[in-house]
């Protein structure tokens, strides 16, 4: 390769890191955990996925799976979100305000002060091959509610036969499935894991949330996800979030 070339690729790949790094600071003060508390349990807590800031700042969205098994549930205990603070984390509880289970989206509302919130971007633009990232709690609390952030692009725009697949029960045989119709989703060439469930995805330039991520395909079994991750995730676009928030 000409040197010139060679020197011109690798400072454009600096500045996107650099860039990248700007987003990702914005990014970080907007994503929480999502989780419930119970006072006699032990943890407390129970993590179960990530979610994000919109709106008035407290509006809370993230993957309705991740709720489910909550709303089903008759436990005493309380659905709430997990604000990290250091190496504790802020529990506030939270109240469903939407559901969306056809697209696997879920609106909360909390109380306090608002966080920061995430524009939304036109999920209609993006194209394949469009640089992304998505932010949020890969392994829950087993290593301390800290958020990571995972680069990615658009590998295809494919649509999504069942709506109920989700992080937790995705196999190859049902991914077989995802030829045969249904709303668009993007899949994506990054690696996430259950606890990804939730998190924003949003274009690396300039922050917009452009789709939530719903679910990762695993090879075998569920706990494949975590030990041999296929690096293949699929996200829910925004422009079903927008009509979530317009509800």
């Amino acid at each position: 390769m000409n040197p010139c070339i060679a020197l011109a690729l690798l400072l454009c790949a600096q500045a996107a890191a650099a860039d990248l790094s700007h987003v990702i600071e914005a990014v970080k003060p907007s994503v929480v955990g999502i989780g419930n508390f119970q006072k006699l349990r032990s943890p407390p807590v129970v993590f179960s996925g990530t979610g994000f800031a919109v709106g008035d700042g407290l509006s809370i969205i993230t993957a309705a799976h991740v709720v489910q098994d909550m709303v089903n549930h008759e436990a005493d205990f309380t659905l709430g979100v997990l604000l990290p603070q250091g190496e504790l984390a802020q529990f506030r509880p939270a109240t469903i305000t939407a559901f969306d289970q056809a697209h696997d989206l879920v609106r909360l509302h909390i109380t306090g002060t608002p966080l920061p919130a995430l524009p939304i971007g036109d999920s209609d633009k993006v194209a394949e091959g469009t640089a992304l990232a998505f932010t949020g709690f890969p392994l829950g609390m087993a290593l301390g509610l800290h958020p990571a952030t995972h680069r990615c692009s658009v590998a295809a725009i494919t649509p999504l036969a069942g709506p109920a697949i989700n992080a937790t029960r995705l196999d190859a045989r049902l991914a077989s499935q995802l030829s045969k119709g249904g709303y668009t989703v993007f899949q994506l060439d990054g690696t996430a894991y259950p606890g990804n469930s939730g998190s924003p995805l949003f274009d690396a330039e300039t922050g917009e949330v452009i789709g939530v991520i719903n679910m990762v395909y695993v090879k075998g079994l569920k706990e494949a996800a975590i030990s041999t991750p296929s690096g293949i995730s699929y996200a829910v676009p925004a422009k079903y979030l927008l009509e979530l928030l317009r509800r």
